[in-house]
């Protein structure tokens, strides 16, 4: 077979492979670490259940992904998960899922693995949105996810500085009702709802306009003037609250 009869049967391989995410869709990604719990164990010395240089290298990776080539709405992570609302009108690689999957991934690997010099990969899944209701229903369930892994990591690892196993502390968190694990906490000496809010809720970013001086030495007149610059929301409001926040930065994109 000639050189040009199996480039164009391997292209049309390709591109019969090819998923797209259809117009006026919006584009939801969502980057996990691979093998973290391993990483976090045995490579980086980080406090348990939280680390603040953890949090700040997850909340640093999702600002670079801000700056990658992708139109993004908002982002918002908790624990070692970044989820990326991308507009619905964006058109970068034809909109082809493998590109944003293979991209990003990619970018937020090599920008994590720097942070602490260990070699950090990240996973990437990638899916189209129809409407504002079921993207607001998604950033909510990440949330709430982050809330219960929150209350059961703090359980986990406060009783095994309490002289559990590893065993014997799972076995007792199981299954337990949240009321039971804050009650469990307090008992411990711990009030959860007294904890950072980024440990419990996540934090979000997206764009907002904010108002900058600037000098002009040669007329020696101050100037006022509107950029768009990334904010990092730490305090993000929960339940019905947070689908009011989340729909207020959709009505301004």
């Amino acid at each position: 077979m000639k050189f040009e009869e199996i480039e164009g049967l391997m292209r049309k391989n390709e591109a019969l492979s090819e998923q797209y995410i259809l117009p006026e869709n919006f584009i939801l990604v969502r980057l996990d670490g691979k093998g973290f719990t391993k990483l976090t164990k045995e490579k980086l010395n980080l406090e348990k259940p939280f680390d603040e240089r953890f949090h700040l290298a997850m909340t640093a990776t999702m600002e670079h992904l801000f700056t990658v080539g992708f139109r993004v709405i908002y982002g918002y992570t908790q624990s070692d998960e970044i989820s990326l609302l991308i507009h619905k009108d964006e058109n970068v690689f034809s909109r082809k899922v493998r590109k944003f999957n293979s991209v990003l991934a990619g970018e937020a690997s090599a920008f994590f693995s720097l942070q602490f010099q260990q070699i950090c990969v990240f996973d990437c899944r990638t899916i189209a949105i129809p409407n504002h209701d079921m993207i607001l229903d998604y950033f909510c369930w990440r949330q709430e996810d982050s809330h219960r892994n929150s209350l059961s990591a703090y359980c986990y690892w406060t009783l095994i500085k309490n002289n559990f196993t590893a065993k014997q502390a799972a076995s007792k968190i199981e299954k337990m009702p949240q009321s039971d694990k804050n009650e469990l906490l307090f008992q411990l000496g711990i009030n959860y709802n007294n904890l950072p809010l980024w440990q419990k809720r996540g934090v979000g970013m997206y764009s907002k306009e904010a108002v900058k001086q600037g000098f002009n030495p040669l007329t020696e007149i101050i100037s006022e003037c509107v950029r768009n610059e990334l904010y990092l929301e730490k305090e993000l409001p929960i339940r019905e609250n947070y689908r009011l926040f989340l729909d207020n930065i959709l009505q301004s994109k």
